[in-house]
This record gives C-alpha cells, structure tokens and sequence, in this order.
C-alpha cells in the first residue's frame, strides 16, 4: 500500500524548543523551508491556522511557488470566510499550484479560541456547520451553472463560480476524535486526521470513522492521516538522550503553552485522550513516547516516536499496516528535523513498502 508523507510550514526560525520573539514572515526562511520539504519528499504541508497567526492562503501561495512536488494543505475553520469566497480561493491555489491544492477543515476545539474572531456556535452546530461547508465546497467546484443554496449556516442565491480546480475537485480533510469527528469526517472527507495514540487506540478510532462512512453510504472510507513528532538519532541510546534533553527544553519553555497561551484544561477530545493515554504510560507500542504531550498539555499533535530511524520507520509502518495512508511527521528543530527525516526515515518507509509490493 503506497504512504504518502506530510509535514508542516514555518514562516520563521521560531520554534518550540527556542521560540524567538519574531512573530512575523521572514520570505527567505519559508522558500529554504518549502524548498527543504519539496527535495526531503514530502508529500504535503500543512499551512496551519490561528486567530492571531499568519494567513495559510497566501503563505500556501509562496510555498506553491517555491516547490514542485509538496502539496500546499490548507487548515481552514469555517467561521472566517464564507463557503463560496473558499471554494474561489481554493481553486485559485490548485491553478497556481498546479493541481496541488488540499484542504483541512477544522471545526474548532477551543470554544475561546474561535470567539476570538466571532464564532459563538458550541461544538456540535460547529460540526454541523463543518458539514454544510464541505457539501458548498463541492459543489461549487463541480457545477458548471448558478446555484441557490438555502441551508442552516448558509443561504445564498444564484452563484457560480468561474474559476474551478484543474483536476476537477480538491481533497478535503477532516480531523478530531469526538463523535461528531467520526461522523462529519466518516461522511464527507476524503482525508480524516488522527494524532499519535499507541496502535490499539488508533485502531478503535478508525473503525468509528469507517463505521461513520459506510453509515452515510459511503462505497469508499476516508484515507487516514496520523500524526506524529519523531524524534531519531544514530543509536538507540542517543536517541533517548535526545527525548529527555527535548522534554526538559520544553519543560523549561513552556512548549506550545508559550506561544498559545493557556485556557485552562483542553476542551477538545483529542487532547483529552493525549492526556490520559500519557497518564497510564510513558512509551507505547514499539516508539511511541507521551510525555511531550505532558508537558506542552497536548494542544496540538504532541506524541513523540523515539528511536534509530530504523526503529522510527518501524513504528510508522505498524501504522501503515494498521490502515494508515498519510503519516505526519515534524520535528522540534522544524528545519533540520525536515531534513534529516528526508534523509533517514521516508526512504526506509518507501524502500519497505517497495519491497512488500514486490514480493507480493
């Protein structure tokens, strides 16, 4: 089964081990950065979204005009632009991009955060919403005529649009762990993300997707997209001391609390579950390490695999073969990690996979 690699953006050398004070875009970074990911081999990467952040469109437009191969993978919440003006904007990146453009809906986590920019919907209608936004997106890519759309969220009459994605439509992806995840992500996405958990967990968790998609009809299921933050070095024993000088650095920095402030306990599910799988245990499976999402209170992807790239590549395909098809995977060095993952554990996944096929 092919596996496809995805990682994030940085517009600057910022990161969560040495977060410096620059908030702002430094161009010569970023075009290094998406140029770095093009020839590392990554397939995708995620312009990230954040009510005080840059914007991921027009950061997703440079990194289209910098690179050949990665796919620019937009995070986009509903509540900050209207299904139409996306469904433009989206079809203008994959022109662009030639044909690279993808999407990730996120329907928000953190109820403070999205009133930060106005939205005052509680989870469920923020699903809900989610859902009506997919079914306007493609439907605007794929008619050929004006529509009227009168829905719950959204109402509009008349529209078409005359600029339309090259290959015809474009990815969606949906992500999360809640019910509603299952369901909107299950029915609608082409993609559904899912953060680190030991195997078991993720098995569980894909299930409920699938269960969700054949629920809704479905003849095909959602590709899976897991996430993780490997952290690797030479020998079994470097790479442990790796892990613990990283978790005192962000022990010490605050980690992702230090460049998003604190709400108090997470409210998403996701980061719920993070934060009780580290509680019973500190490695999982063959690599996975949790105290990471300890320390920086799981808000984000923030479970680590430890080890060799050897034992690295190892543990992301037990999750390939537990169903997955996209794995995530970005460091703490944002820009040296990128590079030594290209280097070091994407040919060792491929070279594997390769070899599967070949004896099959």
């Amino acid at each position: 089964m092919p596996v496809e690699f995805i990682s994030a953006s940085f517009v600057n050398d910022s990161t969560e081990l040495n977060p410096t004070s620059s908030t702002g875009i430094d161009p010569k970074f970023l075009v290094r950065y998406a140029r770095v990911l093009d020839d590392a081999g990554f397939d995708y990467t995620l312009l990230p979204y954040g009510s005080s952040g840059w914007d991921p469109f027009g950061v997703a437009a440079a990194v289209s005009q910098h690179t050949e191969r990665v796919k620019p993978l937009v995070a986009l919440r509903p509540n900050i632009m209207y299904p139409t003006v996306a469904a433009k904007a989206l079809a203008t990146l994959d022109q662009l991009s030639g044909g690279r453009a993808a999407v990730h809906i996120i329907s928000g986590g953190d109820t403070a955060e999205q009133a930060r920019e106005g939205d005052r919907l509680d989870k469920s209608g923020r699903y809900e919403r989610s859902a009506e936004y997919i079914e306007i997106l493609r439907k605007v890519w794929a008619s050929d005529k004006p529509f009227d759309h009168s829905g719950t969220y959204y109402q509009f009459e008349d529209f078409h649009s005359s600029i339309r994605p090259s290959g015809g439509s474009i990815p969606v992806s949906v992500g999360g762990s809640s019910a509603d995840a299952y369901r909107v992500g299950g029915a609608l996405g082409d993609i559904f993300g899912l953060w680190g958990e030991p195997l078991a967990e993720t098995k569980e968790q894909m299930d409920a997707v699938f269960e969700q998609a054949s629920l809704a009809g479905r003849v095909d299921r959602p590709r899976i997209w897991v996430t993780f933050r490997p952290i690797i070095a030479p020998t079994e024993e470097l790479a442990w001391e790796k892990a613990h000088r990283t978790l005192a650095q962000l022990n010490k920095s605050g980690g992702w609390s230090a460049a998003k402030p604190s709400t108090g306990a997470p409210q998403n599910v996701g980061s719920q579950r993070l934060l009780e799988i580290a509680a019973r245990g500190e490695v999982h499976d063959r690599a996975l390490w949790t105290p990471t999402a300890t320390a920086t209170g799981a808000r984000g992807a923030s479970t680590a695999l430890v080890g060799t790239p050897e034992t690295v590549a190892a543990a992301i395909l037990d999750y390939v073969d537990l169903g997955a098809e996209l794995i995530s995977i970005r460091g703490y060095d944002n820009l040296n990690d990128a590079i030594d993952y290209g280097r070091y554990v994407l040919p060792l996944v491929r070279q594997e996979l390769a070899l599967r096929e070949k004896a099959a």
